[in-house]
């Protein structure tokens, strides 16, 4: 299961005065498409990052699959993440970035190296095994980004912005990529946006203003909002 539930959990980072996130309450189903949206400096990012284990939660609890992982190392979450500038080793080959996780967790050669093929594969990246990031277009980049995000079979994923570099049509292709990934494989995903055309395909928007939930909208509600980051009375 990974299904996720923040209580009453809070960031204040060093040297401020108000919390990045305030006594966040947030319940995200296993399985579901879930899009955080607000302003810049609204505590998206910092939520994400506090889910993944990457920022210190000061105050109340994160839960994954029912399990307290406050304070547990991001590696024995179960979570992948997918970056806006893709955080690929330069000096690596696709297919080895793609294995790089499965390295790292002892796994033998051979097995890795077709686990990386069969994750390739399936994000149409085959063709490319041989080369290095710098001979990549955007799309490519990332699609490699979520191949390697994949390649350990996490049940949760977490984007930061995955279209953010990208020009339109290699947006669309990485929002397929992620659409198939939540439905034919059953990973929950929460995806940190600014990008309405993302947010329509979520299951459900969260909006975030000044680290609280201000909204919480269905994907198809997003077209029909005149104001996505006005701050209501949560529904």
């Amino acid at each position: 299961m990974a299904d996720v539930r923040y209580v009453q959990a809070t960031k204040l980072y060093p040297g401020g005065d108000v919390p990045a996130v305030d006594r966040l309450d947030l319940e995200i189903a296993d399985g579901e498409l879930m899009v955080l949206v607000g302003p810049s400096g609204s505590g998206k990012t910092t939520a994400l990052r506090m889910l993944a284990g990457l920022e210190e939660v000061d105050a109340g609890n994160v839960l994954i699959g029912g399990r307290d992982v406050t304070d547990v190392p991001p590696k024995k979450r179960d979570i992948a993440m997918v970056f806006q500038n893709y955080a690929l080793y330069p000096y690596l080959t696709v297919a080895q970035n793609i294995a790089f996780p499965l390295k790292m967790a002892g796994v033998k050669k051979a097995d890795r190296q077709a686990r990386a093929a069969e994750v390739a594969r399936k994000l149409g990246l085959e063709r490319f095994l041989d080369r290095k990031p710098s001979q990549l277009s955007g799309g490519e980049r990332q699609r490699v980004a979520l191949a390697r995000a994949m390649v350990m079979g996490p049940r949760l994923l977490l984007a930061d912005e995955p279209t953010g570099n990208l020009d339109t049509t290699s947006g669309r292709q990485i929002l397929d990529l992620l659409d198939r990934l939540n439905e034919k494989e059953g990973v929950t995903l929460i995806v940190v946006t600014h990008d309405p055309s993302v947010a329509s395909r979520a299951d459900r928007v969260i909006v975030l203003v000044d680290g609280h939930v201000a909204r919480r909208l269905a994907g198809a509600d997003v077209a029909r909002t005149a104001n996505l980051f006005a701050p209501v009375a949560p529904v």
